[in-house]
């Protein structure tokens, strides 16, 4: 009997250690995507709080629009090939736009997208933190180009709202949002695990969804 019961007690230790072993290591695995993906999505988070604050605050903070105006005039192969763009109705042609960017310093995106009108190319030039055009004549080759610069606080705006950003940033903000996701469901894990030590912590984990629901429904028009 009193091996039966000495048997049963070993197997209960056993049980007991394996449980122990697997939370452990659960732990461990779950510390260290916590702090790989607190460390991968840390400055990206300082980054998108402060354009918070100055996206919240757009209409306090003044910001003086610089505008350049550039002009010149297409070489006859940069004509040559706009003209046959406009025959085509297509995008912007290589030539073209090497020659905007070492002539007239204008980036136009690669292929970029023209409005045709009467002898005359309008490309659109939406970026971060300003705005531009350039127009180019198919005939003389006359181009004139505008660029307008909100300043860096803008830049930063339309980062955090991947505004004008490109295809590059857009995979950026996905994968970033995924690191904070990890980030904030492994924290989440950790506050459960820990939570018996620290009294307090659901009710902090409470207030955190109270307050902005309270807020939502009460208080926004």
């Amino acid at each position: 009997m009193d091996v039966a019961v000495d048997e049963t007690k070993v197997a209960a230790r056993a049980r007991a250690r394996k449980r122990a072993q697997a939370r452990a290591g659960f732990l461990r695995e779950t510390v260290r995507w916590h702090w790989i993906s607190a460390a991968i999505c840390l400055v990206g988070i300082v980054l998108f709080a402060v354009t918070g604050i100055t996206l919240n605050h757009a209409r306090q903070i003044e910001t003086k629009p610089v505008v350049a105006n550039l002009r010149a005039t297409a070489p006859a192969p940069v004509i040559a090939a706009m003209k046959a763009a406009e025959t085509a109705k297509g995008a912007l042609p290589d030539v073209a736009q090497a020659w905007l960017l070492k002539t007239v310093k204008v980036e136009a995106p690669q292929k970029a997208a023209i409005e045709w009108s009467d002898g005359e190319a309008y490309i659109a030039l939406p970026r971060p933190g300003g705005d531009g055009w350039v127009t180019i004549d198919t005939e003389t080759g006359a181009t004139e180009a505008e660029l307008t610069s909100r300043g860096w606080i803008s830049y930063l705006n339309d980062l955090h709202k991947g505004r004008n950003t490109g295809p590059v940033w857009a995979w950026f903000l996905d994968i970033f949002a995924a690191g904070c996701i990890v980030f904030c469901v492994t924290g989440l894990i950790l506050l459960f695990m820990h939570a018996h030590a620290r009294k307090t912590t659901w009710w902090y984990v409470g207030l955190g969804l109270f307050i902005p629901l309270v807020l939502a429904l009460h208080f926004i028009p």
